[in-house]
């Protein structure tokens, strides 16, 4: 079944937020040292990150380094530091064709420099492309990210800049790392796990969630069709019933 082709081009998700989970498992289920497999998913980021962009999609989240990955071995910590250096040494050209940009949430301060100033050079080598942002999460947490809105709107109402009654949900949105974002409509994790793992908790809590047996790697541009298929075959009723939405 071709997906792509039953895609209703006008009621695409215009965010779609991504766990990309599973290269550990596709890399040992080869025999392969786990460095393989995160080697193998960035082929699929270029991909997947591709094919949303062809079909519409206007921003596209990948939670690529959670603050609890810190806790993995060293030899994978550091090994996926250099890897994310040499990808976007190597990737940023592609973006730049495609007119993609790239940006970043999280707290970069914890990462390696050479990280760092890699992320930062890449972002703002991309930072005119206008036809789709992709988004790496990394050292991120929903968590951190809920603590540090909240820490800095404590801050602004201690300094009389605010008054506490007038916090809404939009005044908190304001203050989180996706403001200048919409929240995602579609979430998709890989690997069969069918957990959230502290990632966006904030954003996603209308989005319509898609779990895929499939690892990462496995991952392929039908398969993302189907996911938005699915999706769109959904009823997003957000707190009403079927029949008022209908």
């Amino acid at each position: 079944m071709n997906f792509e082709e039953k895609i209703d081009k006008s009621k695409l998700p215009q965010h779609i937020a991504i766990i990309m989970d599973g290269n550990g498992r596709w890399a040992k289920a080869k025999g392969q040292p786990r460095v393989m497999g995160h080697r193998a998913g960035v082929k699929t980021v270029r991909r997947i990150t591709e094919a949303c962009a062809k079909i519409g999609v206007k921003y596209l989240t990948l939670y690529a380094f959670s603050t609890e990955n810190w806790n993995r071995p060293a030899f994978e910590v550091n090994a996926l530091m250099r890897l994310l250096v040499e990808t976007l040494n190597k990737e940023v050209k592609v973006l730049n064709k495609n007119k993609i940009q790239l940006q970043t949430i999280g707290d970069l301060s914890k990462l390696p420099s050479r990280s760092r100033k890699a992320m930062e050079k890449a972002i703002e080598d991309t930072a005119n492309n206008n036809r789709m942002r992709l988004t790496l999460a990394l050292n991120y947490s929903g968590r951190w990210e809920i603590t540090e809105a909240a820490r800095t709107l404590a801050q602004k109402a201690k300094n009389g800049e605010l008054d506490p009654k007038d916090i809404n949900d939009d005044l908190f949105a304001a203050a989180l790392t996706t403001h200048d974002m919409p929240d995602p409509e579609l979430l998709i994790r890989t690997s069969g796990e069918t957990r959230l793992s502290n990632y966006l908790l904030w954003q996603l809590a209308y989005s319509e969630f898609y779990f895929t047996p499939l690892n990462w790697p496995d991952f392929m541009e039908e398969d993302l069709h189907e996911a938005i298929y699915i999706y769109q075959n959904r009823e997003r009723r957000f707190g009403k019933t079927s029949e008022q939405i209908k």
